[in-house]
């Protein structure tokens, strides 16, 4: 059920508010271009910035118009373990098939502070659970053998692993077994870790080349690796400049230049610089997506 291509969905915005149509468009086009699931409200859904009430609605407006084609995998995060207990909640009552959550930002828990977090949320929230791990974003790491500790549970199923460490990760597929669900959190290692066992990729380049992804992912879940490096290479320039700038202020110029969405983020992001959009204009280019 979770694998190949999860797209890490932005939220569009106009002028200010969550833009309705162009979401329930933005999901078609991507279930038309071949996506295997969606999350909604992760960092590239700028969840940092949406009000409770906005993050609800996401969630909803996500499910509705996915409608059952593929799986939905909500970002239910937060720093407080009440509140991302109370998110993964509302992620379940909206019909969510899961939920994701990051290791908690900003105040650094330890090791067993992680283990309790997570532990919390699995007994408190009755979805499937995959635990988030993005040092670079949060300022703290959870271990390999944490993650075997709470893989234990039966509501975590599995990892958004966005280290960058292809042996940590190759670690925790050893410790934490066959039916847990490893997927990347990093587009351009997305192949080398399925080549070790992950399943696939919750992606911040399938937003802009979902077909491409999806078709990588695919190949290599059918064994065909040198057909998912074809991919791999084709990838790897959109895959680097996707993050020139803080995401998802990239992915989301990407889109507007493609006519999918408006070029809108929430402050503290803001519009990306003139020599930035000149560059990932080009790549895009060169990939194909534009004219």
């Amino acid at each position: 059920m979770f694998k190949g291509s999860f797209v890490a969905l932005v939220t569009p915005f106009n002028g200010g508010k969550v833009d309705e149509a162009a979401y329930a468009d933005l999901i078609n086009w991507q279930i038309e271009n071949g996506t295997n699931g969606f999350v909604p409200t992760g960092t590239t859904g700028e969840s940092a910035t949406l009000t409770y009430e906005e993050h609800h609605k996401v969630v909803e407006l996500c499910v509705k118009y996915v409608n059952n084609r593929v799986p939905v995998i909500a970002g239910t995060g937060s720093n407080s373990t009440a509140e991302a207990l109370e998110l993964t909640r509302a992620a379940s009552a909206s019909g969510a098939d899961a939920a994701l959550v990051l290791t908690p930002y900003y105040n650094k828990p330890t090791q067993e502070g992680l283990y309790r977090h997570y532990m919390t949320i699995a007994e408190g929230a009755e979805i499937p659970l995959f635990v988030y791990d993005v040092p670079g974003r949060t300022a703290v790491e959870i271990a390999p053998g944490t993650l075997a500790r709470v893989a234990a549970h039966e509501r975590i199923i599995g990892l958004k692993d966005a280290c960058a460490k292809l042996t940590k990760t190759a670690e925790v597929i050893a410790l934490c077994g066959p039916e847990f669900t490893v997927l990347s959190g990093d587009d351009g290692l997305t192949l080398p870790m399925m080549a070790i066992g992950a399943r696939g990729v919750i992606s911040v380049t399938a937003n802009v080349a979902p077909a491409e992804v999806a078709a990588m992912t695919g190949a290599a879940l059918a064994g065909d690796y040198a057909r998912a490096r074809e991919f791999h290479y084709l990838l790897r320039e959109i895959n680097e400049t996707l993050f020139i700038e803080t995401n998802p202020i990239p992915g989301k110029t990407a889109l507007a230049i493609m006519g999918r969405s408006r070029e809108e983020c929430r402050l503290p992001l803001c519009e990306m610089a003139q020599m930035n959009r000149e560059k990932l204009t080009a790549v895009m280019r060169r990939l194909g997506v534009i004219e």
